[in-house]
């Protein structure tokens, strides 16, 4: 019976509060959505692209407040406390999200900037300067969270965590930049060394935050992490040597090639991110290896 009146206890304080949104929490929340579809519909207008980064930009500006209503919609119905009982720790879950969103927006904000942006383009300015709002109200949330409040993460608000995220959001940015590759049967290979461990960190990560699901895990997840992370190492070093030898080997920047754009520049920021995963995982591996940071060892 101790089981069952704790759980009643805990559905009984799941009850519309709409008073949330008045918090300062809940109006950095609704400042996100505005702000996120107000850049999400400019950017609309601005006209359509076929150009990866566009693409990606309007998927950050529609992902992050559709995941901000979802916070605010769960937390408003205190359906919070049901979720933190049952399944994850909701907080560390809504400060991940946070610290995630506030990374996606504001580089997706610079790298607007950097390709729409210019003296006569007033429309690129326009959607650029909303795209920076929105990136500095949620990073307005993450100094709230983590510096005001002190907010302790246990997995996604965490290093261990949030390693796993900059290393699946670098990933995005080198997959959104691979170009000139199709013709080079050593740089297809380094595409699939960036696709193989890609799809699995995703996983990791909801497992971690899903308390329940990681108990039904019938194997031990954090050697697997171990694993993985050796793999990850071995295949981005790879990749890293590879990439720059056969993409610039006898293709110097071009003469004509602008500061903000072409294509040779993109197939640079390619092998920058490269190393840049590089060291993610590496200092993953280390942390894990040495069971430091919260990072767990087997």
């Amino acid at each position: 019976m101790g089981v069952i009146d704790q759980i009643k206890d805990t559905v009984s304080k799941a009850v519309f509060t709409p008073s949330t949104l008045l918090s300062g929490r809940g109006g950095l929340h609704m400042a996100q959505i505005i702000l996120g579809l107000v850049t999400f519909f400019l950017g609309m207008l601005r006209g359509g692209s076929s150009h990866t980064y566009w693409n990606y930009a309007m998927f950050t500006w529609a992902f992050c407040p559709i995941m901000t209503l979802f916070i605010t919609i769960i937390e408003m119905m205190k359906l919070d406390v049901i979720l933190d009982m049952f399944c994850m720790d909701w907080g560390d879950f809504a400060t991940g999200m946070a610290m995630s969103s506030s990374l996606m927006t504001v580089s997706v904000a610079i790298t607007y900037a950097n390709f729409y942006a210019c003296r006569t383009c007033f429309y690129g300015w326009l959607v650029t300067i909303f795209a920076l709002l929105c990136g500095l109200v949620y990073t307005l949330e993450v100094i709230k969270d983590k510096i005001l409040d002190k907010k302790k993460g246990s997995y996604l608000a965490a290093l261990p965590g949030f390693l796993k995220v900059l290393e699946a959001f670098v990933s995005c940015m080198i997959f959104i930049s691979l170009t000139g590759y199709r013709d080079k049967p050593a740089l297809i290979l380094c595409v699939i060394a960036y696709a193989i461990p890609f799809p699995i960190l995703p996983l990791i990560i909801a497992t971690n935050i899903f308390k329940k699901l990681k108990m039904l895990v019938p194997f031990n997840l954090d050697r697997f992490v171990f694993i993985f992370l050796v793999i990850s190492v071995v295949l981005y070093i790879f990749a890293a040597i590879m990439w720059p030898i056969f993409m610039f080997k006898n293709h110097p920047r071009p003469s004509d090639c602008p500061p903000s754009y072409c294509i040779w520049a993109i197939e640079f920021m390619v092998a920058f991110f490269t190393y840049v995963n590089l060291i993610l995982f590496t200092l993953d591996l280390i942390f894990t290896l040495l069971g430091i940071c919260g990072f767990k060892r087997t």
